[in-house]
């Protein structure tokens, strides 16, 4: 019985300075301290040490539980009777555009490019270029062309990181949502815009 409630306290713990990590990353680039780190996430210096080595190992377990929550998200909305090309560019879209509160954790995703620093770990640079690699096999797989999968990813990341600023409102966010699912359904507009 202890080792499962220890399990869970290292579980919570983990998660705890991950999410504080995300947090302070987002807000102020990875120039953040471990015991920055530390204080928000409401353990001691040397429990955070304990759990992810160092700075840099920190930083690439933020990168790597960002990656997996996108994954998460854009599976959970994933739509198998969609039996035409382009189902998992829309689940895409669908993921970043959601209105729930997981749907934050999605978005600051497309924020990571502007992580100052992100890139400068080499240990970062590859796990970015493994996850966007593992994307660009889903999207490939998806039927449809690279250059609409290229402008309907990327549209959609930068709506969706505009959203995170607060430069969008519902409606236009709405509007684009309901565009980007026609050009990955259509090829191109279904209603003249």
């Amino acid at each position: 019985m202890a080792e499962g409630r220890q399990t869970r306290n290292t579980e919570r713990t983990r998660r705890a300075v991950l999410d504080a990590a995300t947090q302070l990353i987002l807000e102020k680039g990875t120039a953040v301290t471990l015991a920055e780190v530390a204080s928000i996430a409401g353990v001691s210096k040397s429990g955070l040490i304990h759990h992810f080595g160092n700075r840099d190992q920190l930083v690439i377990a933020v990168v790597e539980d960002m990656f997996e929550q996108l994954r998460t998200a854009v599976l959970a909305h994933l739509d198998l009777s969609e039996n035409y090309p382009g189902k998992m560019l829309r689940a895409y879209v669908r993921a970043l555009f959601a209105g729930s509160t997981e749907a934050a954790a999605v978005r600051d995703f497309t924020s990571a490019s502007n992580w100052t620093g992100l890139r400068a770990i080499p240990e970062v640079a590859k796990v970015i270029d493994e996850h966007n690699a593992w994307w660009s096999e889903q999207f490939a797989m998806d039927g449809l062309s690279p250059e609409l999968i290229q402008i309907v990813r990327r549209a959609a990341e930068g709506v969706a990181a505009a959203a995170l600023q607060g430069e969008e409102d519902g409606a236009s966010i709405a509007t684009a949502r309901r565009l980007l699912l026609d050009l990955a359904t259509h090829g191109t507009f279904s209603a003249p815009i």
